[in-house]
């Protein structure tokens, strides 16, 4: 008994790290690519639906791609109504999982070849020169997915009384599939992998073909054990993320009822679509119920997808603390053991935003110099205040997260990302500094009633305007890789603004020297000399984005 415990123990380990090697894997080896294509999900929830299967069927997890999702919905990156379509695909791809272990498990053992497989996959991980270590990750996974499996096979296959027990178990009825579905439930909690779990069933039934119910039974109960993951993953998040992950638990739950209610009929429509007796094909029959009652429920609750999100939001209120200056960026523990390139892709949204909000308070400094009076006091000094200590805040939580991102088990590529997001984050917290100093200027020299010439404020505005031109380029390409061209523009604008400095500081000066308003020369030549240092700053974020290769073509 012991021993069969701890072979069942083994065998379960075996399998559950195989498929998280094959996953890691993939996501290693394009688990950028894969982000991208998931993060330009529109608002077509069939082109979500898409998108949440294909993306599942690569990396073989369904609780790696809603781990995503959830991380996406809460940096912003995709809206409510769009998660709704990806859960619902992702629901589908990941019984993929389930037709692969059928086929190689129905006749042919795989396992038998496991040992040149590794040895294939091994080759491919330690040649660090042809980068595709995450392919080799990969195969080795598959192989040794499939020991495990062939151990619970043989596990199965002389494991005494079986007949027996599933006979017992099955003869209550009603009480039976409740029965089933809960150990489905608890099961698929533990172990974390729905896949995982009808794999254990499609193994176990191929030796005990008369366990059809109890085991589809327990694939039916599955379905709600693998919301575990999203729930982990939307704790301490925001509202919209955890309406996603509530999202996932009612399309789980609603499909899991509908289909107990239906049961021996659906049964029944499961064993006309699979040819021959359930005795004789029993490996296939489980793997089609895992995937149509998928399918059915997806059929039935796509033309609802607004209604769903709606539901949601009134389930789960907003957070007050989101609208409010205080700024918050939770490193997800669940999305780093899971999905780790997904907290880059998140960190260059919240870089984004911050490149917003110092393109705001840019645009109130400007409006300062504009309408130099107590006006810029009540409607712009206030609020420059208040979001230059939100970008304080951001420099120091988005820098710690990317530190943290930076140990993670990530690609190069994604190592590199992060090594630019890390400098591009510390110009942009430089740049808000220097808005604010701009407005303290404009306040004192309102304050103090210093006054500037028509001509001096003349020759001030294209020197703002063009570093105003700098900005909005660096804002509008944050993310995107800059090519020779682009940086080339940079690099004029750069210059332009030197030269323009310059030429404003020695007219200044020479004012000073033919008697004029010490304090207020003094003040506009700080002004020139702030205005240059957002001209730097832009720079050297264009410098930074001109290295990130591996972020899209900035148009």
């Amino acid at each position: 008994m012991i021993s069969t415990l701890f072979t069942l123990a083994g065998s379960l380990c075996f399998l559950l790290y195989g498929m998280k090697m094959m996953s890691d894997g993939i996501q290693k080896n394009a688990g950028q690519k894969l982000q991208s294509a998931l993060a330009v999900v529109t608002g077509n929830r069939f082109v979500g639906l898409f998108t949440g299967m294909v993306l599942t069927m690569i990396i073989q997890s369904s609780g790696a791609t809603t781990v995503m999702l959830v991380s996406f919905v809460n940096a912003g990156l995709l809206t409510l109504e769009q998660s709704v379509g990806v859960i619902f695909g992702a629901n589908i791809g990941t019984t993929i999982t389930a037709w692969i272990v059928a086929f190689f498990g129905n006749g042919f053992e795989i396992k038998d070849y496991a040992i040149p497989i590794i040895a294939v996959g091994y080759v491919f991980l330690t040649q660090k020169k042809w980068k595709l270590e995450g392919v080799g990750m990969a195969i080795l996974g598959f192989a040794i997915l499939f020991i495990g499996l062939g151990w619970l096979s043989d596990l199965f296959k002389n494991l005494s009384g079986i007949d027996e027990f599933v006979a017992k178990a099955q003869g209550y009825g009603a009480i039976s599939t409740m029965l089933a579905v809960l150990t489905g439930i608890a099961i698929t909690a533990l172990i974390h992998s729905s896949s995982a779990m009808t794999a254990i069933v499609i193994t176990a039934a191929a030796k005990n073909p008369a366990m059809w119910e109890f085991g589809a039974a327990m694939v039916i109960g599955s379905e709600i054990g693998s919301t575990v993951d999203s729930i982990m993953a939307a704790s301490h998040s925001k509202a919209n993320a955890k309406r996603t992950a509530l999202i996932h638990v009612m399309f789980n739950v609603a499909t899991v009822v509908i289909t107990l209610i239906f049961f021996k009929p659906y049964l029944r429509f499961v064993d006309f679509l699979i040819p021959g007796t359930v005795q004789d094909n029993i490996v296939y029959h489980i793997a089609m119920l895992h995937t149509s009652f998928k399918v059915i429920g997806t059929i039935i609750f796509i033309p609802f997808v607004n209604q769903i999100a709606n539901l949601a939001r009134k389930i789960i209120k907003d957070d007050e603390a989101e609208d409010s200056m205080v700024y918050h960026l939770e490193f997800n523990e669940k999305t780093a053991l899971e999905t780790p390139e997904a907290l880059v892709f998140s960190a260059q949204k919240e870089i984004a935003l911050m490149s917003d909000i110092v393109v705001q308070m840019f645009d109130a400094v400007q409006s300062g110099f504009k309408h130099r009076d107590e006006s810029f006091e009540k409607e712009h000094y206030k609020e420059l205040l208040s979001q230059e200590d939100f970008t304080d805040q951001m420099n120091e939580q988005l820098t710690n997260y990317l530190v943290r991102c930076s140990r993670l088990d990530i690609s190069e590529q994604s190592q590199n990302t992060v090594s630019i997001m890390m400098q591009i984050v510390q110009e942009l917290e430089s740049m808000a500094d220097e808005c604010l100093n701009i407005g303290m200027l404009i306040k004192k020299s309102v304050d103090k009633k210093m006054q500037f010439s028509s001509d001096d404020l003349e020759r001030l505005m294209p020197y703002v305007e063009l570093a105003r031109e700098f900005l909005y380029f660096v804002y509008k390409n944050i993310g995107k890789h800059l090519n020779k061209n682009q940086l080339a523009y940079a690099e004029d604008l750069e210059r332009q603004i030197d030269d323009e400095r310059r030429r404003l500081k020695k007219i200044a000066r020479s004012r000073l020297e033919t008697g004029a308003n010490v304090k207020a020369e003094l003040l506009y030549i700080d002004l020139v000399r702030q205005i240059e240092k957002i001209g730097d700053r832009c720079f050297g974020i264009a410098g930074e984005l001109a290295k990130n290769t591996t972020a899209p073509q900035a148009s």
